[in-house]
């Protein structure tokens, strides 16, 4: 059986240049194996201002309760504000915000330092202190970014609720956290229309048992929203009361952070617990490293929503920590045009861009010729996120959009990790097309079998993480046994990732998926994801979606969904051609049962295809629970279109 993995020998060095000047050089990764605890108590002394210093770097009496700095205070606001402005770089911009509808503004360092200090102190009057947790459901605008900071400026973790989540799904959030102040807005702009956002905020405190006692709502839309006033209170009102002076408190390292809910859950929410002291160390470690960001030149743009972990660790607190200039986007690529993302690049002379497979794809199926309507030379790197990235993608990414010239980070973490785990250092290797390659320094990983054996070349298995990390989660939010259950129960000590992965010849590591998304078809294990990228690689697939759907004769029959290419005609043959493709570059084993020639794929707001979805579909289960996606109608026509095939 071959793979896209044995064509490890292409690699693209770093330009001269750029490693010349990198961050992070080889030299990094054999400190961190000498003195790992040591490497990471340099960064955050390095990294961070602490009132007051720490004397143990981790506390791990307690697996799988780590304690990271524990006995330093700081502040997390004022580390990502406070300080730059001190230093004199209060007029450098932090923000470039771009309105969907075409609305831009430029926010400094000092200015936005301003605002959340009068945020922080809007909240103080609403009885907010440390250790109260508030709900933020926003759209991708300032004010998403001013409340998070207040709220980490007071000790008081937030629970950010992605804006396209239901009044039900916020509802279990808000419960959960027990959250007493909610902030939101009128709505938000999204493909050309206002969406509103405080009709769900309403409906879920009417569905009962949350302690809210205040919503404190932005007017961006300037739609009409029910008022309450014995709860509701407008924050351009409240803002316009407070000072915008605030001395920022110290608190402990391990003081909570924030609570984010893992989307999709059933049931029970699941809240991601982090806390401060080692979350920031390695989130702006992060920055540095991976980005090689250099705050005086750089203008650094994540695409993610802010709603997601991408957007805690990198628009709010990775970036503004490590004193970058970044934009951020309220609305989708392809509004008025699909050259918005690229016209946005040249507007602000982006050099530094990080999204999603999925929407690399997006734009493959567009075309060429829309981003080379558009100067983007300023860019100088490329970050991907969200999934593993074929090679295909990760190749067009680099040549189409990087001319060849930009170095392509294709990042692993996880909403429970916090921050970057596994990515190539641009500056130190040279980078592989659809490989994450090597941990961070300071970060231990391990590919094991079934009983926690370390596994060799090619022998695909289980990613486990077996030392703790500084950005790790601290718990389940008020479910100690559940954490304990769901990451460490597997392997003794070690935490377990949930991804399939294995190393190539040269020690990189390549991921296969989620472990319930590789198949077992006639007793053999294929992956989802090798599967879909051999499919990507025939010039008429665009993007594709792999599902094992339960067969009598196999267990389980490999079904494909797949988008053509703009401007590719759909032929009688189309079907048996990818079969035989996927059959002849990975093996017959591998060859699909069907492939479904489909117009769009099942896809969150934040970008991840709904596997779960389809496999409904391939087994004739009917349309399941569309409500996470983006756009709940595309599973009719999906459906319709498979019908049809």
């Amino acid at each position: 059986m071959t793979d896209h993995t044995e064509s490890t020998s292409t690699t693209y060095a770093p330009p001269e240049e750029f490693a010349a000047h990198a961050n992070v050089t080889a030299a990094e990764y054999e400190r961190a194996d000498e003195d790992r605890l040591g490497f990471w108590a340099d960064k955050a002394r390095s990294l961070l201002d602490w009132e007051t210093d720490f004397t143990e770097t981790l506390d791990w009496t307690n697996p799988p309760f780590a304690r990271w700095f524990s006995d330093g205070r700081l502040n997390v606001a004022a580390n990502c504000l406070d300080r730059h402005v001190e230093a004199g770089n209060g007029d450098r911009i932090a923000i470039h915000f771009e309105g969907e509808p075409g609305d831009s503004r430029g926010i400094t360092y000092a200015e936005l330092t301003a605002e959340v200090k009068k945020a922080a102190n809007a909240l103080i009057s609403l009885g907010v202190s440390q250790g109260d947790r508030v709900a933020i459901y926003m759209p991708m605008i300032p004010e998403t970014v001013i409340a998070m900071l207040a709220c980490a400026r007071l000790g008081a973790p937030h629970s950010v609720v992605f804006g396209g989540f239901s009044s039900d799904a916020l509802h279990s959030r808000i419960l959960d956290a027990e959250a007493r102040v909610v902030i939101t807005a009128d709505g938000g702009f999204r493909r050309g229309k206002p969406s509103s956002l405080k009709p769900a905020v309403d409906a879920a405190i009417e569905k009962g048992g949350t302690p809210v006692e205040h919503v404190v709502v932005v007017e961006r839309t300037g739609q009409d929203v029910e008022w309450f006033d014995d709860r509701d209170v407008a924050w351009a009102d409240l803002m316009g009361e407070q000072p915008d002076e605030h001395t920022a408190e110290a608190f402990e390292a391990e003081n909570p952070l924030y609570v984010l809910y893992t989307s999709g859950t059933t049931g029970k929410p699941k809240g991601i617990l982090h806390t401060s002291g080692g979350y920031l160390t390695q989130a702006t470690y992060s920055v540095f490293a991976t980005f090689d960001l250099k705050p005086e030149k750089d203008v650094f743009w994540c695409t993610a929503d802010v709603g997601w972990v991408t957007g805690h660790t990198f628009i709010v607190y990775g970036p503004l920590s490590a004193g970058a200039t970044q934009v951020i986007y309220e609305g989708t690529p392809d509004t008025p045009d699909t050259g918005r993302w690229w016209d946005i690049v040249q507007k602000y002379g982006v050099t530094i861009l990080y999204t999603a497979p999925t929407a690399i794809r997006t734009c493959m199926k567009w075309g060429d010729e829309i981003p080379g309507q558009y100067d983007l030379s300023s860019l100088r790197l490329l970050g991907t996120v969200g999934e593993p990235i074929n090679p295909e993608a990760w190749t067009w990414y680099r040549s189409v959009i990087g001319k060849d010239r930009c170095p392509v980070v294709d990042t692993w973490w996880q909403t429970e990790t916090g921050a970057h785990m596994i990515a190539p250092m641009p500056g130190a290797m040279a980078t592989k097309p659809g490989s994450s390659q090597r941990p961070l320094p300071g970060i231990s990983v391990k590919v094991v079998d079934d009983e926690g054996n370390p596994l060799k070349n090619d022998e695909p298995g289980l990613l486990v993480i077996d030392e703790p990390w500084p950005a790790m989660l601290r718990g389940v939010y008020g479910d100690p046994e559940r954490y304990k259950d769901t990451y460490w129960s597997r392997f003794e000590g070690i935490y377990f990732a949930g991804d399939g992965a294995k190393y190539d010849e040269d020690g990189d590591i390549w991921f296969l998926g989620r472990v319930d998304d590789v198949m077992n078809v006639s007793g053999h294990r294929l992956s989802t994801t090798e599967i879909e990228s051999s499919l990507v690689a025939h010039d008429i697939v665009a993007e594709a979606a792999v599902v094992g759907a339960a067969d009598a004769t196999s267990g389980q029959a490999v079904v494909a969904f797949a988008i053509l290419r703009g401007g590719v005609e759909r032929t009688d043959d189309m079907e048996e051609t990818l079969r035989a493709h996927v059959g002849s570059d990975i093996g017959p084993i591998a060859k699909p049962k069907r492939v479904h020639i489909v117009d769009e794929l099942p896809k969150t707001r934040s970008g991840k295809i709904v596997r779960r979805l389809l496999k409904d579909l391939a087994e004739d289960k009917g349309v399941g629970d569309s409500s996470t996606l983006a756009d709940a109608s595309v599973m009719d026509v999906i459906s319709k279109q498979v019908q049809g095939s």
